[in-house]
């Protein structure tokens, strides 16, 4: 009954969930976290976990039930999006799960502000003005599986975080620093997005994901610049110290210029990896086979003069290469597909070549034997 009246009111209601804009970070398929939330769909995910148990536990509701002054509080989701707060509402039901505080003028998370919401699950701040938060703050949230705090005015990541917390979405802040010690005890966490911080390679002690066993991570649209190690800059020690238990990694829009044999080496879940719009010359041989579940190998818009080495050993086959936009003049027989017999038959559903000096009627029609179709090779053209 409960999973019908909240459908009901996710249909009665979608005008009411987001007015505000904001960038989003265009992905398909896997997982799509980069993209701000929509709370319809967090709502869908509620009723799921709902459904099965997760983290929920039964809250008798109020003999006087209450709402916050201009929210509209049904089925145990409070929504003050949009109504110029300056701090958080008095009066929140204390068997709410969802609360959304989206698309408003917050400055302060204080001690008390979330006192009483021992059950609740999410919990949307994005789009305020937040540049402090108590450290005991979110101490009574003992079961809050989903955080969204992006778009605000944070410098460092809160504390005292609860160990229940699932997904985290912290990007489009002012992050400086990333202490050792901060995901301390946080097992169950499998989702980070801090891109868009002004994050350095310094600003991450050692030890600052320690514990974690993310599947998902993004820091795109940082400052790391890489540190030297008598070459060209490198992916930073930050990236040998992530969880080895990472299935998505995106590193996008920073300054890397080389990839080594290491930088990689310990990441073998690893489905999609994110590079673009860095300044990569230089991919050492050897470092996809380090990687043998990958599928989806973001390279575009960077400095590379020929198609990474192999490609065509991948142990499973990548599906989705990603090249266009380099400096990549000519293409190689077998820079794609594997050569001989009994090699695994799995094909490519997409390489992307266009935006390089590449003259398209000198590559050999068999170099891309291994491909699906032929649409899904572009070449396009190129325009120094």
């Amino acid at each position: 009954m409960t999973t019908v009246a909240m459908t009901i009111l996710l249909l009665s209601t979608s005008s009411l969930l987001l007015h505000c804009s904001a960038l989003p970070f265009q992905q398909r398929g896997f997982w799509d976290f980069g993209k701000d939330i929509d709370v319809r769909d967090l709502m869908m995910t509620m009723m799921k976990d709902q459904e099965e148990g997760s983290a929920f536990e039964e809250v008798s509701p109020p003999d006087h039930p209450t709402c916050p002054f201009g929210c509209v509080c049904q089925l145990r989701v409070v929504q003050c999006s949009d109504l110029g707060l300056t701090h958080v509402p008095y009066d929140i039901p204390p068997d709410t799960l969802l609360l959304d505080l989206q698309c408003n003028m917050i400055t302060e998370i204080r001690e008390g502000d979330f006192k009483g919401l021992t059950n609740l699950y999410a919990l949307v701040l994005r789009n305020n003005q937040i540049s402090r938060v108590h450290p005991r703050a979110f101490l009574p949230l003992k079961r809050m599986q989903k955080l969204y705090m992006s778009h605000n005015q944070l410098t460092s990541i809160p504390r005292n975080l609860p160990a229940s917390l699932v997904e985290l979405r912290i990007h489009d802040n002012h992050i400086q620093k990333v202490l050792a010690g901060t995901f301390s005890g946080m097992g169950n966490m499998h989702v980070i997005e801090m891109g868009r911080n002004p994050l350095q390679n310094s600003g991450f002690e050692p030890g600052a994901f320690t514990g974690l066993k993310l599947n998902y991570l993004r820091i795109s649209e940082a400052k790391l610049t890489g540190v030297y190690a008598n070459k060209l800059f490198c992916i930073p020690q930050l990236y040998r110290d992530l969880p080895e238990s990472l299935h998505e990694l995106h590193v996008d829009h920073n300054q890397i210029q080389a990839i080594e044999l290491e930088d990689l080496s310990q990441y073998k879940h690893l489905q999609r990896l994110g590079l673009s719009f860095n300044h990569i010359r230089h991919i050492e041989h050897g470092v996809l086979s380090y990687l043998p579940n990958l599928r989806e190998l973001h390279l575009d818009n960077n400095r590379l003069s020929s198609v990474p080495s192999g490609l065509p050993e991948s142990k499973y086959f990548i599906f989705v290469v990603y090249l266009h936009s380099n400096n990549i003049s000519s293409i190689g027989l077998d820079d794609f597909c594997p050569t001989g017999f009994g090699m695994k038959r799995v094909f490519y559903n997409g390489i992307s070549l266009f935006s390089n000096p590449i003259h398209y009627w000198e590559v050999q029609p068999a170099t891309f034997r291994c491909v699906s179709e032929r649409t899904a090779v572009q070449f396009g053209n190129y325009k120094k």
